[in-house]
């Protein structure tokens, strides 16, 4: 190992090689197509003391990642709009809590049978239930899947495993103030207390929301330099009055969030916090590592990788299971189903609050730690590539599915056969909606094909033929009238990932090519690169409309000069 002592003379050093090896690893991870979660953890190990152990300002490093901790759960806070959980859906309610109970019952028992005592494997398995919200809505937003039925039910179930989170912290918290009293009344008058304080803050917070957040905020707003600010204050401020009255930092700047959430500000407060709050989380994550022996991981690797197998298969199966049961499609729920095969920064938050407590040891946050890794890492592929992996194992996933998907019905399709259109598009964002508009206008027999519900709805009322459907689902293809079908348009939005075999465009050239289409097949790209590349699998035509909107501005002004 390297002598970096001379690091250590100075605080200022010892942060500069913190952020540098935090640069190098979030690179590496880049290239990797790994979330930052994944590189915070690595350089947590690296800078600790079994590897180059860089950290030795202890408390500088505690007291951001306390400050880090609170404006994420500041930040979860203000997605918890009351009015939101009040509009969650059946299926993203019973989704949700399902995966918990089910997850959190079988991760129990793997605990016990690995040796675990009853304590830890309640921790680790209540660990398991927890998915990123932050990895998972990253990769349906790079997707384009934010909007499709699939995407929303896993956006309403992390909603869900959100409150859960809450629940958690909270009968933890109550376990703690239990823990430190030296005796049983003691601890009934403690608990006590704590129950008086919560509800005084809460109903505080209560008026906080009804009469002075939306007029406070609005007046604050007038300079984003000091909203910032402000939200930063007062998550600290709530984080620290939830520590002083015995109901910890977390549920403090928890309730923070929660006391903004109703007003217009907030997705302005989360946009500019974001990255505050990923640069706070790399010196949780540092604090982390500080505290993890790599020599206590070495052991923990059988029972890591047999919770990761557990997380990585059985949560998507859980959620397809209780999906199919409900009555979605197969693919519905497998595609959902993959968005939890992955645990999240509160799992590591959960289980270092129990050792701070004195409920667990540091074996158990090295196990979770590392469950952390291995499925992190891995479902980011499995999310990314998820159309692949249906493909793969759709022919063994009929017992998910009910006979009659009530759910997604397919009146659609047994309408569409007595039907015949000029051309399919598929796509109704603003672009798809322009170029629909204009074919309606030339009495074109159209058919749109969209997977956001609200775009249906729309166009429907307006009097046009939709339906709902996926590029990626070949099944869906094999149902569309294409026989006299002249033309099949693609105007979808683009993921980030390049052109690859994941791209949905590239998935439906592929499957009228399957079904034999004949007629011709025009796609759109936003960049000039790809057009010989999609002429080459199969476009008859490429539409670039930002060129192509210049060309006809240009020839307009021409025509306007001449």
């Amino acid at each position: 190992m390297p002598d970096l002592g001379f690091l250590h003379t100075s605080h200022f050093y010892e942060l500069t090689a913190l952020l540098t090896l935090a640069a190098i690893v979030g690179f590496i991870g880049l290239l990797l197509r790994q979330p930052m979660i994944v590189s915070f953890i690595a350089v947590g190990v690296l800078a600790g003391p079994s590897a180059l152990g860089i950290v030795q300002s202890h408390e500088n490093i505690e007291l951001l990642a306390k400050l880090g901790v609170a404006v994420l759960l500041f930040l979860v806070g203000l997605k918890l709009d009351l009015k939101l959980v009040k509009t969650l859906g059946v299926v993203s309610l019973a989704t949700g809590l399902g995966q918990v109970f089910f997850t959190s019952s079988i991760g129990f028992f793997i605990g016990l049978a690995l040796g675990l005592d009853t304590i830890t494997s309640l921790y680790v398995a209540v660990a398991l239930t927890f998915s990123s919200t932050i990895i998972i809505v990253k990769l349906l937003s790079d997707k384009k899947e934010a909007d499709s039925l699939h995407g929303r039910i896993a956006i309403g179930f992390l909603i869900v495993q959100d409150l859960v989170v809450v629940l958690a912290m909270m009968v933890l918290s109550a376990f703690g103030i239990g823990a430190q009293a030296s005796e049983e009344s003691s601890a009934w008058i403690q608990i006590g207390s704590v129950l008086i304080y919560g509800v005084i803050m809460l109903a505080f917070v209560g008026l906080f929301i009804r009469y002075v957040a939306t007029a406070l905020v609005g007046r604050i707003a007038h300079s984003p330099e000091l909203l910032i600010t402000f939200a930063i204050g007062w998550a600290a401020l709530l984080a620290a009055l939830g520590s002083h009255f015995g109901f910890s930092q977390e549920l403090g700047g928890l309730l923070a969030g929660v006391s903004l959430a109703s007003t217009p500000f907030r997705e302005a407060i989360v946009a500019r916090l974001s990255s505050l709050r990923d640069f706070l989380l790399l010196f949780f994550f540092i604090a982390l590592g500080s505290q993890l022996d790599l020599g206590l991981l070495g052991t923990q690797v059988f029972p890591a990788l047999l919770f990761s197998l557990f997380v990585l298969i059985g949560n998507p199966l859980i959620v397809m299971a209780i999906m199919g049961y409900m009555g979605y499609r197969k693919r519905t729920g497998f595609l959902a189903g993959l968005t939890v095969a992955q645990i999240s920064e509160f799992s590591l938050i959960f289980v270092a609050m129990g050792m701070t407590l004195g409920h667990v040891s540091a074996e158990a946050l090295g196990l979770v730690t590392l469950v952390g890794l291995i499925t992190i890492a891995l479902s980011v592929y499995m999310i990314t590539y998820s159309h692949t992996l249906y493909r793969w194992f759709e022919p063994f996933m009929g017992i998910f599915e009910r006979r009659v998907p009530m759910r997604e019905s397919v009146d659609d399709q047994y309408n569409l056969e007595r039907k015949t259109y000029d051309v399919i598009l598929f796509g109704l964002g603003r672009y798809g909606s322009a170029i629909a508009e204009h074919l309606r206008k030339d009495n074109v027999k159209l058919l749109a094909v969209d997977f956001n519900p609200d775009e249906l709805r729309r166009w429907r009322a307006a009097g046009y033929d939709a339906v709902y459907g996926d590029a990626c689902d070949q099944e869906f293809i094999g149902s569309l009238p294409l026989k006299l079908v002249k033309w099949v348009v693609s105007a979808m939005p683009q993921h980030d990932l390049g052109l690859t075999h994941e791209d949905p465009r590239l998935v439906l050239i592929d499957g009228l090519k399957r079904e034999q289409y004949t007629g011709k097949i025009a796609v759109s790209t936003q960049h000039a690169h790809e057009k010989e590349a999609l002429k080459t699998k199969g476009a008859d035509l490429v539409f670039l409309p930002f060129h192509d909107a210049a060309d006809r501005a240009v020839e307009r002004m021409r025509e306007v000069s001449s």
